[in-house]
């Protein structure tokens, strides 16, 4: 299965989708897929609107690759449009979309890198929240307010949806 984490920079993804996969850990064979992460690693600094589609397209078929092999895919990513989101789950069977849901002044505040001021002062164009959309998902299967829950009660609202829908024990 592909559970595919969306939300603005620093609502929780991450954070959620690492403690997840600790859980789910020993018993499945589990793969975190991260925004940061991915884009370092295949040096992908496009951030443009085509750039985002074709990142996200190219991690849509990453995950439905691997989920066919039998892993349990998260996926941290802002992924702003919904056209991603709907891509990704009509490749990947037993998809699973979670979003992330905080408030932007939440979000301003958990920013350690920076990235949210620098956007604010005009360093960084195109960033999401500040002048880029961030297109709130239609019909997720699961909404976490990471403002209102603990981490703890974030995972276990993840892992008891993937139970509820039958994907683990």
């Amino acid at each position: 299965m592909t559970v595919w984490f969306t939300g603005l920079p620093c609502s929780g993804k991450t954070t959620i989708a690492r403690e997840v996969m600790k859980r789910l850990e020993g018993k499945y064979d589990v793969e975190l897929l991260d925004g940061d992460t991915v884009r370092d690693y295949i040096r992908n600094k496009d951030f443009s609107r085509e750039g985002r589609n074709k990142h996200l397209r190219y991690i849509a078929l990453m995950a439905r690759l691997l989920s066919k092999r039998g892993v349990i895919v998260l996926c941290s990513f802002v992924s702003p449009y919904r056209e991603n989101r709907d891509f990704a789950r009509k490749i990947n069977d037993n998809f699973v979309e979670v979003y992330v849901k905080a408030p932007l002044e939440v979000c301003i505040e958990r920013d350690v890198k920076g990235m949210y001021k620098k956007a604010l002062n005009g360093e960084i164009k195109g960033f999401t929240g500040i002048d880029d959309p961030y297109e709130e998902p239609d019909n997720p299967e699961l909404v976490i307010e990471t403002d209102k829950e603990t981490l703890e009660e974030s995972t276990n609202k993840v892992l008891n949806k993937l139970r509820e829908l039958g994907y683990i024990d």
